[in-house]
């Protein structure tokens, strides 16, 4: 059984992970000027947006953060996807 959690365990670090460059990678390339139907920039919104997507809700709905120019939502996940896989 303890082998088993810790399968589950160490799988979901590894996704999280990934989920933290693909993240990492979408923030990088909203700095460069691509064209807006770039296929990578599209992956890499399809993938991160259903996770970041929630915490932009919660921001939105309570108003917090509205007179900043940057999407904080995207640092809370970041850093909420951090905490998550160190605890891990």
């Amino acid at each position: 059984m303890t082998s088993i959690l810790y399968v589950l365990s160490a799988t979901l670090r590894i996704l999280l992970y990934a989920l933290e460059l693909l993240m990492l990678a979408r923030a990088i390339l909203s700095w460069l000027p691509l064209d807006e139907d770039s296929p990578v920039e599209n992956f890499l919104y399809a993938v991160t947006e259903p996770v970041i997507a929630p915490v932009r809700a919660l921001c939105d709905r309570f108003g917090w953060f509205e007179s900043l120019p940057v999407d904080m939502s995207f640092f809370i996940t970041f850093i909420l996807i951090s905490v998550l896989a160190a605890l891990l």
